[in-house]
């Protein structure tokens, strides 16, 4: 059972389908159901044998409190909602391999009532813990782990901790403080690398209209909530580029940023042309990999991205609320992966003179993105086969018989 949530911005889900991909077509006859809140779920290529069941939305603010997303209903009438039926959904599925996303005992303690259930009545089923490689800084992760008893939750529940990152650029186990026991359960598994059939360049910048001596650059702020301030920012940096290059941009702005903002955007884009404007797209990697430079936010998504694709970026990571993406931009900056502009320091003549120098640089291998291990697909496939062997795939059943539940 995977459990993960997407209260602010698409990167779980996308994250999580990425993976439940993968799984699905390296393992044969899995079986893979989704159980989620995400209100983008739908807009996403979801391929054959796998399904999902929607749950009511949550949603949190920039200052980390939880709330109702749609629904005329109190917090705790959505949550225990949402509980039931993710535990209903777990009694009548009974999953073999349980993956868990992020936060071990679900948001609002909402998924204990499953791995009780699942403990005490699927003594064979295996639960995962899958976290990416940096939750948030040290100060605010360690204590909020121990208010809600969450490394006692993965002592007691959990048989592997899947991390999706490596210990050279953040070690969990020693930043977050982690028991020696929790530590032995501990397998590090490479970042996510971003795969998928790649629509052709040249079609790209036809679609754009983006000519052979122009230059293209794709801006991206991932569901687009918090959005605004690089977007803003970098509509006044194509009009003081178009000063040193022909240029041609795509800001791809996200469907949840406001309405009002949105139309704010559309209207100074104007001013300046060659800017396009898309709310969202679901072939990003297409894209991403025909532009020159990409202006994004540091989300663990668009950084895996650029690190599959080697591409020059401008990351300007969100700081709140919480600091994990400022975290993994200050780490992969230090190793000349990218240029990373802190939202603090972000003016539009700054981002146009770091996007400047990224399209000045010479067209090269960047040798220390390639070392950057992106192999977590096929270790975490070769986890659950190993995990599944004993009893599902010894029990003399047809295939694998391998299933995951997926809660969004």
């Amino acid at each position: 059972m995977v459990y993960s949530h997407d209260t602010f911005g698409l990167g779980n889900i996308r994250r999580m389908l990425a993976i439940c991909s993968h799984l699905r077509r390296s393992i044969p006859d899995l079986s893979i159901l989704i159980v989620s809140g995400s209100p983008m779920l739908h807009s996403f290529r979801v391929m054959q044998g796998i399904d999902y069941v929607k749950l009511p939305c949550l949603k949190r603010s920039q200052d980390g409190d939880l709330g109702v997303r749609f629904l005329d209903l109190e917090l705790d009438e959505i949550v225990r909602l949402r509980r039931e039926l993710i535990l209903a959904t777990v009694v009548s599925f009974q999953p073999d391999i349980v993956l868990v996303d992020k936060k071990p005992a679900g948001l609002a303690g909402e998924l204990e009532p499953s791995l009780r259930y699942i403990k005490c009545n699927l003594p064979h089923a295996r639960i995962l813990l899958i976290l990416r490689d940096i939750l948030d800084s040290p100060e605010i992760t360690i204590p909020a782990w121990k208010d809600r008893g969450y490394y006692n939750t993965v002592q007691w529940y959990f048989d592997d901790v899947l991390i999706l990152g490596v210990p050279e650029i953040f070690d969990v186990c020693t930043e977050y403080e982690f028991p020696r026991a929790l530590c032995e359960k501990v397998r590090y598994c490479g970042y996510v690398a971003r795969h998928s059939a790649l629509r052709p360049k040249a079609d790209i910048r036809g679609e754009l209209g983006a000519r052979e001596n122009e230059k293209l650059v794709l801006v991206t702020t991932g569901g687009g909530e918090d959005g605004y301030q690089l977007l803003w920012a970098y509509v006044g940096a194509a009009e003081l580029l178009t000063e040193q290059f022909k240029i041609r941009s795509l800001i791809v702005a996200g469907p949840e940023l406001a309405p009002e903002r949105a139309k704010a955007i559309r209207e100074a884009a104007q001013r300046t042309s060659g800017i396009h404007i898309l709310e969202f797209t679901n072939d990003m990697l297409s894209y991403m990999n025909a532009s020159d430079v990409v202006v994004s936010m540091g989300g663990y998504n668009s950084v895996c991205e650029l690190l599959t694709l080697e591409k020059k970026a401008v990351v300007v990571p969100r700081v709140k609320p919480v600091e994990e993406q400022k975290i993994r931009a200050e780490r992969m900056a230090s190793l000349n992966v990218f240029k990373t502009i802190l939202p603090d320091d972000l003016t539009p003549r700054l981002l146009q003179e770091a996007i400047a120098e990224q399209l000045a640089a010479p067209e090269k291998h960047n040798e220390l993105m390639g070392r950057v291990d992106l192999g977590a697909l096929p270790r975490i496939s070769k986890i659950l086969m190993e995990t599944g062997r004993s009893p599902v795939a010894e029990g003399g059943g047809s295939g694998a018989e391998l299933m995951v539940e997926l809660v969004v």
